[in-house]
């Protein structure tokens, strides 16, 4: 039989965080002496660990959910939650390879612009062998942020805009989804142009490699306590 105090100078954890993780479902029910006091056993040791590797992989909510899940003996939800933060992982890999693509293709292929005039959607969708209707559609989807101007209510694109609309228009030939491209010009404007953004791809990347790599070593753990305590 474990104390909170054993289980929880395991992991560097505090008796008090051990006590509310058992209160709140992440750790199964456990017993009491006579005078109170939680009795955990080395069900308990398995699920904590299974947890906190839960944890890293799959965020504190997931992770949460995913043990409250088993625990009630629901294996089915469980791994329904697990299967939904696979699909986030895959989809945030497929938004970096769109991003490389961007990135590659704003700094190699892509031409500076030659001057800092705007141009009227029109002159744009001419530019881009596309209607201005696509513009417009693409506006809606959050891709494209022209400004208006003050007294027509015109849309007009300054060159930031039409760098965008050319890397949109080159993601979407091939076969990128609008709210894809959305999430990738979001990037190209958080890190201030495709050229600063290039630098931090392979840091992102890694960062995807160890969500994953930390997701593997969580459905180690919890098939451990699985194996060692089906509720």
């Amino acid at each position: 039989m474990y104390r909170p105090v054993d289980l929880a100078r395991r992991h560097g954890l505090s008796a008090q965080a051990v006590r509310n993780y058992e209160r709140d479902g992440v750790l199964p029910p456990a017993e009491r002496t006579s005078h109170g006091y939680r009795r955990f056993t080395e069900a308990h040791v398995k699920a904590l660990n299974a947890y906190l590797a839960l944890v890293v992989g799959h965020g504190h909510a997931a992770g949460g959910d995913i043990m409250r899940a088993v625990n009630r003996g629901e294996i089915d939800t469980a791994l329904r939650t697990i299967d939904q933060s696979h699909a986030l992982l895959q989809r945030d890999r497929e938004t970096l390879d769109a991003v490389e693509t961007a990135v590659l293709t704003l700094t190699e292929t892509t031409p500076a612009p030659q001057h800092r005039a705007v141009v009227p959607i029109s002159v744009l969708a001419h530019r881009l062998g596309v209607r201005p209707a696509t513009l417009r559609k693409w506006e809606q989807s959050g891709i494209l942020r022209p400004r208006r101007e003050t007294t027509t209510r015109h849309r007009v694109y300054a060159p930031t805009d039409v760098r965008d609309a050319q890397l949109a228009h080159l993601l979407r030939r091939g076969g990128y989804r609008l709210d894809h491209i959305a999430t990738v010009l979001g990037q190209v404007r958080q890190a201030g142009g495709a050229e600063p953004l290039a630098g931090s791809l392979g840091q992102w990347r890694r960062r995807l490699t160890e969500r994953g790599r930390a997701m593997l070593t969580g459905a180690a753990r919890l098939a451990e306590y699985l194996n060692h305590h089906e509720p």
